[in-house]
């Protein structure tokens, strides 16, 4: 399988206190979620967990890597 770099997305976990207050009520209980970002560093998604942040890098024919 060949990678291109524009196929790559990275995600990151994002401490929810460190999240508007806004996107920490709909986290509700989380105390972390996952960013997306693109490889210019554009957030695409926030989502609950780093298996569906892969599963959604995926569905969208990229190529997940975790960040730490």
């Amino acid at each position: 399988m060949k990678v291109i770099g524009a196929d790559i997305v990275y995600v990151k976990p994002i401490a929810v206190a460190d999240l508007p207050e806004e996107l920490r009520e709909q986290a509700g209980e989380l105390e972390t979620i996952f960013a997306v970002h693109d490889a210019e560093g554009q957030q695409l998604a926030l989502v609950a967990d780093r298996d569906l942040a892969f599963v959604l890098a995926r569905q969208y024919d990229r190529v997940p890597v975790t960040v730490h």
